[in-house]
């Protein structure tokens, strides 16, 4: 925990990888400075932020592989050991602990200095700079304090709800690190502060204004001159932190907040959790907008090759650079399309996929046929899973899952073959050849923050707030929004959603499952079980299919987590070092 920033020679803000081919920002000095060279220095100090959006999190962590949604055919996986018994404070391959607070101790140091900083010879201009780039620093440092929470908070011993420790202020090498973590309810009003800092200082999104427009408040107290404003907030900042970027974090905050693992520290209200989602979605104009293809944004060829510096398409509210590369298929490809199949869905997830007609396949109603599995279901198991006789690749190959296969495809054909009968074909484009001899590289993004996700945030939070047709203070419900999102998926018939808005119950599990699907393979699940407190001791079941004849595998993988593991661990290595650390209980 003593983060080794070298307060007067600071490499890690002079990286020579910030020239690489992003559309983010410009290549930066790659020579060592002193940090006090930062007032003369303004490439120097943007260097900080630059650093740090470098380290944000990665949208695909694949804990997939630790819950009832898939498992992995890597062996030696950490994520696959951890599921299976060897999750401890010692060996935690999703902690942040440290990676974040390091990321934090870099945001203080740029916020102890931004005062100091020469931005522009304009002053003016200079005023725009500070603002944006002060606005920038608290809304990361919202977004490293999030993940820290959702990765790192839970009951102590003493049976009080902690957040993580609060670093505010930057903390030297001389500093007392020794620090007690904050309650639950502190640290999140410690997020918000941030975010309410982020969103006064900057634009919703970044725009260029007409030449003979006026300049927004609160940014007219620095300017009038419409030029002045675009060179700082206009459309060259896109990819920034902005203030929509802001209410999104928000609202992730706000919904785990109000979840039943965390309702104890009474921090947030399901309402608030709402509102708090539904500050993003009025941006847009409610779930009549909802873009129609955002499902699908992995394999939107055509808009993903189109896509220009900073522009994101309709469904993203925040996504990462685009980048040629094939690293996704090679991984998650079958055998025959010369991938590893790493991503193996299981016979859990593809059930939660109704049929057509929007019932449960559990349901009488839907017409299901167990000697038919795949016929007649929700059009998005075909968009995000490969299953037996699925067509997928560059040829459209048909893909045989089957134990008899006469392809590596098959069942447990061998060791990058599936072991569920399963593979995974959402975050894939299916234009990427992996074949050696012709390989062939595609443009991909990685989303940070989705539509679709805020949605769901209001759906759920709405529902427990005012039940399945309450609109709160808004013009909308959780039933009109999961009507949008299952009318986009193909699912016309809203018989069984019509079913579900008289029970509130019954309407909470619907949700909780449309989430399920629409955010499969994008690493919320983990998260989203523990959060609802619900069973993650789910074995991961699969399909072995000989002569057409499909037998059910009942245990795959076995999870092994226990009730504490609910809340993840802070570091033991950090616990020992600081006595005022308290650990997890359980831990």
């Amino acid at each position: 925990m003593k983060h080794k920033i070298a307060h007067m020679m600071l490499a890690l803000v002079s990286v020579a990888g910030l020239s690489s081919c992003d559309d983010l920002f410009d290549p930066a000095d790659d020579n060592l400075k002193d940090v006090d060279q930062i007032e003369d220095d303004r490439n120097f100090a943007q260097g900080f932020l630059m650093h740090v959006y470098r380290n944000i999190p990665g949208y695909y962590d694949n804990s997939e592989y630790a819950t009832d949604d898939a498992v992995t055919n890597e062996i030696d996986n950490a994520i696959r050991n951890m599921a299976t018994g060897s999750w401890t404070s010692f060996n935690d391959p999703l902690s942040k602990w440290q990676g974040c607070l390091n990321n934090i101790q870099n945001l203080n140091l740029f916020l102890d200095n931004a005062d100091k900083v020469q931005w522009a010879e304009d002053p003016e201009v200079a005023a725009l700079f500070k603002a944006r780039t002060i606005g920038e620093a608290h809304g990361l440092r919202a977004l490293f304090m999030y993940y820290l929470l959702r990765n790192h908070s839970g009951i102590a011993a003493d049976g009080q709800l902690y957040g993580p420790i609060a670093l505010r202020n930057y903390m030297a090498n001389t500093s007392d690190f020794n620090i007690p973590r904050a309650t639950f309810e502190e640290y999140v009003r410690m997020i918000n502060e941030d975010l309410d800092i982020a969103e006064q200082n900057l634009p919703l999104e970044y725009v260029s204004l007409p030449s003979d427009a006026t300049v927004p408040a609160p940014f007219d107290q620095y300017t009038t001159h419409v030029g002045s404003y675009n060179r700082v907030m206009g459309e060259y900042g896109q990819h920034l932190m902005n203030g929509l970027i802001a209410r999104a974090i928000r609202s992730r905050v706000a919904l785990l907040a109000a979840s039943p693992a965390y309702e104890a520290a009474a921090a947030v209200t399901w309402a608030e959790a709402a509102d708090a989602a539904a500050d993003v979605i009025d941006h847009i104009g409610g779930p009549s907008k909802l873009a129609s293809n955002g499902h699908t944004y992995y394999n939107n060829t055509d808009e993903i090759d189109a896509l220009k510096m900073g522009v994101g398409p309709q469904e993203m509210i925040w996504r990462g650079n685009v980048e040629s590369n094939r690293s996704e298929e090679e991984n998650n490809f079958p055998p025959s399309l010369y991938g590893k199949g790493r991503m193996n869905p299981t016979q859990n997830l593809v059930d939660a996929f109704p049929m057509k007609n929007g019932y449960p396949i559990s349901d009488s109603r839907s017409g299901y046929d167990e000697k038919n599995p795949y016929a007649d279901r929700d059009p998005r198991l075909d968009l995000y899973i490969i299953y037996n006789g699925s067509k997928a690749g560059v040829s459209n190959t048909v893909i045989n899952t089957s134990a008899d296969a006469t392809t590596a495809d098959g069942l447990n054909k061998r060791e990058t073959s599936t072991r569920t009968g399963y593979y995974m074909k959402k975050r894939l484009r299916m234009d990427v050849n992996c074949n050696p001899s012709m390989a062939q590289s595609k443009n991909h993004y990685t989303p940070r923050i989705r539509y679709t996700e805020i949605f769901l945030n209001y759906a759920e939070a709405a529902n427990e707030a005012w039940g399945p047709k309450g609109t709160g203070k808004h013009g909308y419900s959780a039933y009109d929004v999961i009507k949008a999102i299952r009318t986009r998926a193909g699912i016309t018939d809203h018989s069984y959603l019509d079913e579900c808005a008289a029970d509130p119950a019954k309407m909470q599990a619907l949700i909780r499952n449309e989430r399920r699907l629409e955010l499969c393979f994008e690493s919320f699940r983990f998260w989203d079980l523990r959060r609802w407190k619900a069973d993650i001791n789910e074995n991961a079941r699969g399909t072995e299919i000989r002569g057409g004849v499909h037998t059910a595998l009942p245990e795959v993988e076995r999870r092994e987590f226990t009730d504490y593991m609910y809340y993840g661990p802070i570091p033991n290595s950090e616990v020992l070092k600081f006595s005022n650390l308290q650990q997890n209980a359980g831990w």
